[in-house]
């Protein structure tokens, strides 16, 4: 089997069970159980179980990011987009298996212990955050708008994990559209 299959399937693997359980509680012989590599080919693809943990936040990063894009991009007008961020995250909040923010959780186990993973999140945290700016801008609103959109989002992230209802998204949306609906127009440059 060549490397990028390897690393695929260990990373789907990995995917899984961390999300599905912690990072901490799954050990790497869970992980070659689960992808059906040797140990001795999963430590070449991963020599430690920290590399596995960042590799599995960067590609699920891409994927998050991708996928929220898809749906905001399913909308013409830029403040709609902007609410369509909301949508997509009471949509992934009703998905079965949902554990909360892949980041934050994975932040809460081993952010203040392993630098590696505290920058894959500090990166995705950052991206979103310009995902949204670039949103605010796109529909003519104060730069100003992004942090508490970014703290609404990222607080109904906390809350559906914690809840398990989608019930987050909803209240958070309706909160970007009060903004929304009282924000002056961007002075522009």
């Amino acid at each position: 089997m060549d490397s990028a299959v390897a690393r695929e399937r260990a990373l789907d693997a990995a995917e899984r069970l961390f999300y599905g359980r912690g990072v901490r509680s799954v050990g790497m012989d869970e992980i070659r159980s689960a992808s059906g590599l040797s140990l001795k080919r999963l430590y070449q693809l991963f020599p430690a179980k920290e590399q596995l943990v960042e590799a599995y936040l960067e590609r699920r990063d891409a994927h998050w990011r991708g996928r929220l894009a898809a749906r905001v991009a399913d909308h013409e007008d830029p403040r709609r987009r902007i609410l369509a961020v909301f949508d997509w995250l009471e949509e992934w909040f009703a998905e079965p298996g949902f554990r909360g923010c892949a980041w934050i959780n994975a932040h809460g186990e081993l952010g203040a212990t392993s630098e590696g993973v505290a920058q894959r999140v500090r990166a995705h945290k950052e991206a979103f955050r310009e995902d949204l700016a670039r949103l605010v801008a796109d529909a003519g609103l104060p730069a100003a708008l992004t942090a508490p959109l970014f703290l609404l989002a990222e607080g109904a992230m906390v809350t559906a994990g914690i809840t398990a209802t989608t019930a987050p998204a909803a209240e958070a949306r309706e909160a970007a559209r009060l903004l929304l609906d009282t924000a002056p127009a961007s002075e522009g440059p």
